[in-house]
């Protein structure tokens, strides 16, 4: 150990600079090998790799999950995380006849997945394909999409529907029923946390709007001419004050004052 930390380029968790794995994300580390030195790991240096990967693992194998199929899952899901994606929970389907390659879900911090690995028959034989040849279908929506979570427990397991807001469905039966509660839990949790952002964005769109209408209704108002009231001709003034001074209604040194204000404003 030389006391410096790096960053795992995944989720960002500060490590010890030798570090092979991370304990956060279970990303595997790319450490530069000093000159002079070769790359073979060392005994204990494989060691730290494998009880990093133990724990990052065992969080997801701590509710009746088969771990074997739990590592494989994690391993492929990390190949298509984003950046700052990380894994919450895996569940695995575990039906009453064994099956090799069950149906399994799983949430992120940024979507839900449907996880089916292909299967390839030989004489008769379904076996789960691996290595090379290996494939497995993903099936994710975003969080954003998520319009409705449903469990429904059976008497020995449980059923786990999402439908997007688009009408699309993922449905996974034969769930341990407390996988199928954690997966419900989460969903919900995140849903509301998706909702709430949305309606977040949305007020902030509403907002930006009004102020817009009213940015350009203050720039019509500005821009339309103010009308000036009409100025009444000299002449004419003087013509009604030298009819008023006739009729009595004003004395002829009333006239004569105001007869003088109107000259001198022409």
């Amino acid at each position: 150990m030389n006391g410096q930390n790096i960053s795992c380029p995944r989720c960002g968790n500060q490590l010890a600079a030798d570090a092979k794995f991370c304990g956060s994300c279970g990303a595997t580390m790319q450490v530069a090998i000093p000159q002079g030195q070769t790359g073979e790991p060392t005994s204990s240096s494989a060691g730290q790799v494998v009880t990093a990967a133990k724990g990052v693992l065992n969080k997801f194998s701590n509710e009746e999950q088969d771990p074997s199929v739990v590592a494989d899952v994690y391993s492929k899901v990390s190949t298509i995380l984003t950046y700052s994606e990380e894994i919450l929970y895996i569940a695995v389907q575990k039906k009453l006849i064994p099956n090799v390659s069950p149906d399994c879900v799983v949430l992120t911090n940024k979507r839900f997945i449907k996880y089916t690995k292909k299967n390839v028959g030989i004489m008769g034989v379904k076996v789960p394909l691996t290595g090379r040849l290996g494939g497995a279908d993903f099936e994710d929506y975003n969080w954003r999409d998520l319009h409705d979570a449903h469990v429904k427990e059976g008497m020995r397991s449980a059923t786990l529907t999402l439908k997007t807001t688009q009408g699309q469905i993922i449905s996974v039966d034969d769930l341990p029923k407390a996988q199928a509660r954690q997966l419900y839990a989460l969903a919900r949790s995140i849903q509301d946390r998706s909702f709430e952002e949305r309606r977040q964005r949305e007020l902030e769109d509403k907002r930006a709007a009004v102020g817009s209408v009213n940015v350009q209704t203050g720039i019509l108002a500005t821009s339309q001419p103010v009308s000036q009231p009409a100025q009444e001709d000299p002449m004419e003034k003087l013509a009604k004050l030298k009819k008023m001074v006739e009729a009595g209604l004003i004395t002829e040194d009333e006239y004569n004052t105001k007869k003088a204000e109107i000259l001198s404003k022409m």
